[in-house]
């Protein structure tokens, strides 16, 4: 059986072919981490979602592991991809939320459009190690393709100077907001750049960035974006492991895309569609079929999927090539999105931006054909910082965390636990979390998962609940069990070190 494709007016769908050299299954395994935007933990057909068809995802979780309880590391972009960058949860990792660099400076004229001279968010910690400096310092080539978000163009953390050998994409998580941009940012070893350089896309600048015009810009950044990815897989050859971190933007807002096959398919399919009008000043444009655009996303993403899984049954790289699909965190409201319609939270209870299940518990699927037991569903509890360890223990580099520790840094460490051995059905073997932990200060809460028992503080005030009977966070037992809350409490006094940028309230730990 192959992966399924879908007719698209850009012309994407590439023949399929099963030959090619074949990899050395003795060496280490190569890794695609596919990180999608804002996708819930319901959106896929495999996680029950009936209205969007997703049928590559959902034949690779077929073919790999499924996981039931997997977590983001917040219920935002930037620090949820800082935690597996960093190995770290949200109480230590520095970037904790999104902290834009755009705001104040002077701005440059592309066609007629205005655009800001300096773009992204607050950089990683220069002094703790990221995870494709980890794969470097493996032996692997990294590629990074889509939305960066650890750092602003000319900062400390940028691709050029984080371990990354190939990047295209989006520096800033802001510049992402729009599908059809000014301009992407690319760093190649291969092109002789010296660091991240701005690419202009000629047939979008001379239409402005909002209003009726802005549908006649034509470079859609999703399809140039998984374009170059294919590029660089279709590279590899299979003498060198290689790590790819496809970071797709899709299904996040704006709600817009190519008016092709897949996006007139759900036309036809919801015809009594809703329209968004948009917000005065802000960052999406207007959009007519929002059900449909959101749909039309979501399936767009599992057709790259589907591209990315051929290309690498064409290489022959297939069998030693770990493929992992997940999502940055729950899903929006933004731009027109319509999260209830679609039942997208899975029957959990919050959204993105929010430390209930919804906003962190993501889909999350591994495939690995001959190591992974294929069908396979598993309920161990993980989370993004999990992912760093993880890979050290399946490339068989048997010195983390200690020598990646910066002595000189205080306080450096590592929050995770491999799950390498529930991956490679070693259950037994497994270690568990005493708990999970997140803090987000836009909202000014704090969640603590311990066993079954999940603690959200809300504004320093917590709420206890049995996930085992209540799924949906509805019913606060928090009177009922002040020794449960009084050890969750314990966890973040001891887990959160202060942030003067990402400030949260701390509960009243005498209470309990």
């Amino acid at each position: 059986m192959k992966y399924i494709g879908m007719t698209l007016g850009t012309g994407l769908l590439a023949a399929v072919s099963l030959c090619g050299n074949a990899a050395n299954e003795n060496s280490k395994p190569n890794i695609i981490f596919i990180l999608c935007d804002d996708m819930g933990y319901g959106d896929l057909g495999c996680y029950g979602q009936k209205y969007i068809q997703t049928p590559n995802i959902d034949r690779m979780a077929a073919e790999g592991m499924l996981f039931t309880q997997a977590y983001a590391g917040s219920p935002v972009s930037a620090p949820s991809r800082a935690s597996l960058m960093t190995g770290q949860h949200t109480g230590h990792t520095h970037v904790r939320g999104n902290k834009e660099y755009w705001k104040g400076v002077p701005t440059v004229k592309y066609g007629i459009n205005d655009e800001f001279t300096v773009v992204g968010q607050e950089p990683y910690d220069a002094n703790h190690i990221i995870l494709p400096e980890i794969m470097k310092k493996n032996g692997y080539t990294t590629g990074v393709f889509g939305k960066w978000a650890g750092g602003y163009e000319g900062s400390c953390s940028t691709p050029d100077n984080r371990g990354i050998d190939e990047f295209y994409g989006y520096i800033c998580q802001f510049q992402a907001h729009l599908y059809y941009p000014n301009f992407l940012n690319r760093y190649s070893t291969q092109e002789g750049d010296t660091g991240v350089v701005r690419i202009l896309l000629e047939d979008n600048i001379n239409y402005p960035m909002f209003g009726d015009d802005y549908r006649k810009r034509t470079q859609y950044s999703a399809d140039l974006i998984h374009r170059k990815a294919l590029e660089w897989l279709d590279e590899q050859d299979g003498n060198q492991p290689f790590y790819g971190f496809f970071t797709y933007t899709l299904p996040h807002a704006e709600l817009v895309q190519p008016n092709d096959s897949i996006l007139k398919g759900y036309k036809k399919k919801f015809f009594r569609d809703k329209t968004w009008g948009g917000v005065e000043g802000g960052r999406y444009n207007a959009t007519e079929h929002t059900h449909a655009q959101f749909a039309g996303m979501i399936t767009r993403l599992d057709y790259y999927v589907g591209e990315v899984m051929e290309k690498l049954k064409e290489k022959g790289l297939d069998k030693n090539t770990i493929v992992i699909f997940s999502s940055d965190n729950g899903p929006h409201e933004e731009g027109g999105a319509d999260p209830e319609f679609f039942g997208r939270d899975g029957k959990l209870r919050g959204l993105k931006r929010q430390c209930y299940e919804g906003g962190i518990r993501i889909p999350f699927i591994v495939r690995w054909p001959e190591r992974i037991s294929a069908g396979s569903v598993n309920d161990h509890q993980l989370a993004f910082y999990d992912v760093m360890p993880t890979f050290c223990e399946l490339m068989g580099d048997k010195g983390f965390p200690k020598k990646y520790i910066n002595k000189k840094l205080e306080g450096d460490c590592f929050d995770g636990l491999s799950f390498a051995p529930t991956l490679l059905g070693n259950a037994g073997k497994q270690q568990k979390h005493d708990f999970l932990y997140w803090e987000f200060h836009e909202t000014d809460q704090m969640a603590v998962r311990m066993g079954d028992w999940k603690l959200v503080v809300k504004k320093g005030k917590p709420h206890l609940y049995d996930l085992a009977k209540d799924i949906h966070e509805d019913n606060d037992i928090a009177t009922q069990h002040p020794d449960i809350v009084k050890q969750m409490l314990n966890v973040i006094r001891q887990e959160h070190r202060p942030n003067d940028m990402f400030p949260v309230t701390l509960p009243e730990y005498a209470s309990y």
